[in-house]
């Protein structure tokens, strides 16, 4: 038995999932996609399920890994003195990297290629209608107008409908939900397509881990603090409280079959608790961070993703 993690080599959460399959004294190997080029490849007949990646330690035999974990590989890093050829080398790595990805279909606690469809935010609230969730009332648009209209029926929030990072002179700037009260905060709308909301008034945020059939639900006491009302990750806020409580068996059996519908056996959901009671879906995450969690609530994600691998 082998686990394969494709990550990158700063991402702290792998660094979980490692620990414990050491603990349990799992053989795995660690890809840190962008140091590719440390490798050999090898493809005898050029059969991608024969595939060898050798480097100066270490060899991986794609026939002997059981179960992968696939968490935010990054591009292959090219060297500075390639210049000519660097668009060239980092395609032909990324082709083989696709073929490690393909070969191991079927071992993946989340598939690459699953995950890049389940990112589509509109295909989530449909598959979240589907299965039973409430959806806040939602416009997809760059139209002012049709905004303006779909403002003028309440308050309403605004996200990202896919990045939520703008790159702006080296320095990366989050864009976060945001409250739109009146039509001045539309401004600009027409130069790429938003997410509009009605606003859910908030008890708290939650966030859902789900693995397989195992639930982790953690409460997030976003309404102690101004700054953190609407989007509870605005301020970075070290002293949010983080409590592990159970969620309504529908709605945690909900959250179950969202995740599976999406193709994956691995998500992190947002929802909404308002002060009724009643839970809202907002997003899914495939590829979703989970570590702090643990860290704040006990929750032994790691031990269910790493049952989920060896399984």
């Amino acid at each position: 038995m082998t686990v394969l993690l494709a990550t990158n080599r700063r991402d702290v959460t792998t660094d979980f999932i490692a620990l414990e399959l050491e603990r349990r004294a799992v053989v795995f190997h660690r890809l840190n996609t962008e140091d590719m080029l440390e490798y050999r490849v090898l493809l005898p007949h050029g059969d991608p399920s024969c595939m060898r990646l050798v480097n100066r330690t270490r060899e991986l035999e794609l026939s002997e890994v059981t179960g992968a974990y696939y968490r935010r590989p990054l591009p292959p890093e090219i060297p500075h003195n390639a210049p000519s050829t660097a668009a060239y080398m980092q395609a032909e790595w990324s082709a083989i990297l696709r073929s490690v990805w393909n070969a191991l279909e079927g071992r993946w606690l989340n598939c690459p290629f699953a995950i890049l469809r389940a990112e589509d935010k509109p295909r989530q609230l449909a598959v979240a209608r589907a299965e039973g969730l409430q959806v806040p009332r939602t416009l997809i648009t760059n139209d002012a107008e049709h905004a303006k209209n779909f403002l003028a029926d309440g308050a309403i929030v605004a996200k990202p409908l896919r990045h939520a990072l703008i790159e702006d002179g080296g320095a990366g700037k989050v864009v976060f939900t945001s409250r739109i009260e009146q039509d001045n905060g539309l401004t600009g709308i027409e130069s790429a397509p938003v997410i509009l909301q009605s606003e859910v008034p908030k008890r708290a945020d939650v966030r859902v881990i789900v693995v397989d059939d195992q639930v982790f639900a953690t409460m997030i006491e976003s309404q102690a603090h101004e700054e953190t009302s609407v989007d509870w990750r605005k301020g970075v806020r070290t002293d949010l409280e983080h409590r592990a409580f159970t969620l309504p068996h529908e709605v945690e059996k909900a959250c179950v079959a969202v995740t599976r519908s999406l193709d994956l056996r691995y998500s992190a959901i947002d929802l909404v608790e308002d002060p009724d009671g009643t839970f809202w879906f907002l997003e899914a995450n495939p590829n979703g961070q989970w570590a702090w969690i643990e860290q704040r609530t006990g929750a032994r994600i790691a031990e269910a993703i790493v049952s989920g691998l060896v399984r």
